[in-house]
């Protein structure tokens, strides 16, 4: 199994760094930094870095970073979402799977989730990564999932827009199909925006067809951690 990715952001790191020692920091473990964070810290360096990585940066990752609450109760949401990551990289190799903050960064690159050309259709490929997911996103039933879909630079960006958004949203719909709730998902398109790799290659054109997921905790799974942390 390969590594899963831990994404230690260097503005997070100096934003912690007002609140708790450098050392502290860097020897916590996923859990550990859910409540490292702390419980002054936690919501708002969330929701700087959210807000700041959601508008033109990367805005799965920024979603997985403006939900942590910090404290105890982010101790308790980053156990769970340890071991969620573990088995979505479990289930599906092919994919990059950050663990971020109190939250899950997973991309799904072509090889993933392919689609045909100019088409938001998913092909049997996509759809068989996709039924690799359900069992995992149906264990963990209280999460959110947030859905962003991107294109290369490959014709006119209004179309890339609409087409990147139609392609996430055939994502959330072959999921629902197979069981999960609608309700937990939300979708958008952002066209060519924040590629992941160059448009000036084939290769680098097919990273960039991608779709993206942001995997953070719900009210549930809030206010349980928050009553047993409370305990």
């Amino acid at each position: 199994m390969k590594k899963i990715t831990v994404l230690g952001l260097s503005s997070l790191l100096v934003l912690v760094s007002l609140f708790t020692s450098c050392d502290s920091v860097k020897n916590a473990n996923n859990t550990q930094k859910g409540a490292g964070i702390g419980v002054v810290a936690g919501g708002i360096i969330g929701g700087i870095l959210g807000n700041n990585l959601g508008k033109g940066g990367n805005a799965a990752l920024g979603a997985a970073i403006g939900a942590a609450v910090g404290g105890g109760t982010g101790a308790l949401i980053g156990n769970k979402m340890d071991k969620q990551a573990r088995e979505i990289d479990q289930a599906l190799p092919g994919a990059s799977v950050e663990r971020v903050g109190e939250g899950i960064h997973l991309t799904l690159n072509e090889n993933a989730v392919r689609f045909d050309t100019n088409k938001s259709t998913l092909t049997p490929q996509a759809k068989a990564n996709l039924d690799k997911l359900v069992p995992v996103f149906n264990e963990y039933g209280d999460t959110d999932i947030q859905i962003f879909g991107y294109t290369d630079n490959t014709g006119k960006p209004e179309y890339n827009l609409t087409l990147s958004g139609q392609r996430a949203a055939s994502v959330q719909s072959y999921l629902v199909s197979k069981g999960l709730k609608s309700s937990r998902f939300k979708t958008s398109g952002l066209g060519i925006v924040d590629p992941i790799a160059t448009n000036d290659t084939p290769e680098g054109r097919a990273q960039n067809r991608r779709v993206e997921f942001s995997i953070t905790a719900n009210d549930k799974m809030v206010n349980d951690a928050k009553t047993e942390a409370g305990k």
